[in-house]
């Protein structure tokens, strides 16, 4: 259970972001294309460090990689949070890319734990936690 809660944060603090980023990066004037830029460039940097974060996961263990992203996740948001201007924008979506490590090391850990004829569930649950963060951060996002 403590491993679905850890998605399910990690992805309602993703969440969160995603209907105030836009509206955030154009209090610094940015364009439409650069607010575009700042969304997706958590998905670019993600793209090429998920394997790494696979391979730390293997290497030092589950538990570590997830502290690890969480804390990360944790510093890029603080980042956003305080960001004087656009390029500060920009390092904290960064810095979150670089940190979204939890949701692999998460998928190793319940296979790692799981009996093989339970795996199925375990990994539908880590989905379940994946969906409801992605709903409710969103709709915080647009309350908050």
């Amino acid at each position: 259970m403590i491993i679905f809660f850890t998605v399910f944060i990690d992805l309602v603090g993703f969440g969160i972001i995603i209907p105030v980023l836009q509206p955030y990066a154009r209090l610094y004037g940015a364009t439409d294309f650069q607010a575009g830029l700042l969304v997706g460039t958590f998905s670019a940097i993600q793209f090429f460090v998920i394997p790494i974060w696979g391979w730390l996961s293997d290497r030092f263990g589950r538990k570590p990689i997830v502290l690890a992203g969480l804390l990360g996740t944790s510093l890029s948001y603080l980042v956003l949070a305080v960001a004087p201007n656009l390029a500060t924008l920009f390092v904290g979506r960064i810095l979150a890319g670089l940190f979204a490590g939890n949701l692999v090391a998460a998928q190793a850990y319940i296979a790692d734990v799981t009996p093989p004829e339970n795996q199925a569930h375990g990994m539908g649950l880590i989905g379940v936690a994946f969906g409801l963060g992605f709903i409710l951060g969103p709709v915080i996002g647009i309350l908050g």
